[in-house]
């Protein structure tokens, strides 16, 4: 009989708690419902246990549980964080405070949430709750924003490593000089291996530039300049994979993810406005992987400016660079008389950057500029587009001295 009796409570428990989710549980008649059935089968089972034997006892917590719902009386004490995240249920919030200790039950919290009209907006994040308290104690402190714990810090798109370093930086109390040490490993940090691998016959190093993902993060206490940097990669890869970029760069654009990453990577550096990142990944394409340009080279002044970067320097306005810079031998990111892409990305892509890498416009374009002073982009084919551009540029003020002569 007892063995019965758990039966039907385990079936019962299990249905009840995968009906719950974010809202309102359907009630019967607009009440709440069967309480008299169920005062009337807590007293059979009573009766049923009584006549069975004292030795039946050991069930009745179990029994008792189930038609009573086990909740603490108090507002709890000490404190406990607890995580709420995206696409939580009612059950699956309830459970993290069951397990963190404290609600006494997963469905005392969800009977709390259901009767507080306000607990569908609860918000992803991670909430300072006290142990031991009660459910409907616990739903208004998910409800507070006093409550919850806001340690975000916003990566914007296009940064380069060093500067994500020093803005995490800033944000934790860590220092730079730990973020460049976990750095040194991207595949521990969560790149998979096969990222690195490239059709162009290029080598270079195992970076991590291009994998931490331009995103708000919400850092957790005492977390490390490791476990921070993997979870950029972590985002990097959920977009990526969202966007199926490792199959699409290979079966659309016949060229490795890796490559399409880099693509992104001097289309986020180049361009000021999103619009025109799929032009420039179109430019960089036919200058690299055609005949169209007069050589197979990037010949762009960002590659350079981020090697300057990376050895502590300043970067340099275009008409500034000398030609002993932009073909400085010792510059592993030289685009001037070196064939194809930079040997690493030269920045960390937003997802308008990879999404104009996978899929660039249909075009012959072998030029892009800046032709005004709000970011405008000009794109030409051929020399005497080129020399438009020039010209537009002058009359924009954009450029000026002898290249306008």
């Amino acid at each position: 009989m007892i063995d019965d009796l758990d039966l039907v409570f385990d079936e019962s428990e299990r249905g009840e708690k995968g009906r719950h989710r974010r809202g309102a549980v359907r009630k019967r008649n607009g009440k709440s419902g069967g309480r008299g059935k169920t005062i009337f089968a807590l007293l059979m089972a009573l009766v049923l246990l009584g006549g069975i034997g004292g030795g039946a006892y050991i069930g009745f917590d179990r029994i008792r549980n189930h038609f009573v719902t086990p909740d603490y009386d108090g507002p709890g004490s000490g404190e406990v964080l607890v995580e709420v995240k995206a696409g939580d249920t009612l059950t699956d919030i309830g459970n993290s405070l069951y397990d963190a200790g404290v609600v006494k039950s997963t469905k005392a919290f969800i009977e709390a949430a259901d009767a507080n009209s306000r607990s569908k907006n609860i918000q992803v994040g991670r909430y300072k709750v006290h142990k031991q308290m009660k459910a409907a104690d616990a739903v208004v402190l998910l409800l507070d924003p006093k409550s919850r714990v806001v340690n975000g810090v916003t990566i914007p798109e296009g940064a380069m490593s060093l500067v994500i370093y020093d803005i995490l930086s800033k944000q934790t109390k860590i220092p730079v000089a730990e973020f460049k040490a976990a750095a040194k490993d991207p595949v521990k940090l969560g790149v998979p291996a096969f990222w690195f691998n490239r059709q162009d016959g290029k080598k270079g190093p195992k970076s991590i530039e291009g994998f931490l993902y331009p995103s708000t993060y919400e850092i957790p206490p005492k977390a490390t300049a490791a476990q921070i940097l993997s979870m950029m990669v972590d985002e990097f890869l959920r977009v990526t994979q969202q966007l199926d970029f490792v199959n699409r760069a290979q079966k659309e654009r016949k060229i490795s993810p890796y490559e399409a990453l880099i693509t992104a990577s001097i289309a986020q550096a180049e361009s000021v406005n999103e619009v025109d990142m799929p032009k420039v990944a179109r430019v960089i394409y036919n200058r690299v992987y055609t005949d169209k340009y007069h050589c197979k080279c990037l010949e762009i002044d960002s590659a350079i400016n981020y090697w300057l970067r990376l050895q502590g320097k300043d970067p340099k306005d275009s008409d500034v660079l000398k030609q002993s810079e932009l073909r400085d031998p010792k510059n592993p990111y030289r685009t001037h008389g070196v064939d194809g892409l930079t040997i690493t990305p030269i920045s960390n892509p937003g997802e308008a950057a990879l999404k104009g890498a996978l899929n660039p416009p249909v075009g012959d374009w072998i030029y892009f500029m800046t032709i005004d002073k709000k970011g405008t982009m000009g794109y030409g084919s051929n020399d005497a587009e080129y020399r438009n551009l020039i010209r537009t540029m002058c009359n924009n003020k954009v450029l000026t001295g002898s290249n306008c002569a």
